[in-house]
């Protein structure tokens, strides 16, 4: 079974991408979505130990927990002492099911791929990217969204041109998402291509 670790910076069209290669049938493992899960299971009691007062109702309050731990490295070492397991362990299960399922390629959605060393536990890196100017057109449509807060998350990530000569192979969604399809059906195609290669 090949990894591929699935990447890109804000606004770039990651989680569409995402979306396609479920649509096409390959399973597709969602670190965000973990930590989403692990912030709504017993799990959050462990977050609430270590910071009083995050936890509403059962679940951590992201807006909460992040003004414990933004700007604070000590804080956020903490918090990842805790989640990076967590999300470990969800990521685990997830491809033991798709190794028994007999799949041939299973997605890794790393937002963060480069930035926590990744790329070195994937077979293969798949970068979406898009032109600067959609993908900050992008981002300042969403809901919330201001140029400070969008310039700030950039310059926390590894710059797009760096990704993209990092990837083995890049998904560009500057253009329609037809043709974000069709490179996602020829991406697929490739790495069962190499698949079979190497269990030949």
């Amino acid at each position: 079974m090949i990894l591929v670790g699935l990447t890109g910076s804000i606004a770039m069209g990651k989680s569409t991408v995402a979306g396609m290669m479920r649509a096409l049938g390959a399973p597709v493992f969602d670190a965000d979505a973990a930590v989403h899960d692990i912030y709504r299971s017993e799990e959050a009691a462990l977050v609430e130990a270590a910071f009083p007062g995050v936890v509403v109702d059962g679940v951590v309050d992201r807006a909460r927990l992040g003004a414990r731990v933004v700007g604070d490295p000590e804080a956020m070492r903490r918090l990842e002492a805790i989640v990076h397991p967590a999300v470990g362990a969800r990521r685990s299960r997830f491809l033991e099911a798709a190794r028994l399922a007999g799949v041939r390629a299973a997605i890794l959605d790393i937002p963060l791929l480069f930035e926590t060393g990744g790329e070195r536990k994937v077979d293969v890196v798949l970068v979406v990217s898009a032109p600067p100017q959609v993908q900050r057109a992008r981002a300042l449509a969403r809901p919330g969204a201001d140029a400070a807060r969008f310039e700030a998350l950039l310059a926390r990530q590894t710059p797009d041109v760096e990704k993209r000569r990092r990837a083995h192979f890049v998904i560009d969604t500057g253009g329609s998402m037809e043709e974000s399809r069709r490179q996602a059906e020829d991406f697929l195609r490739a790495v069962v291509g190499m698949e079979r290669q190497t269990h030949a």
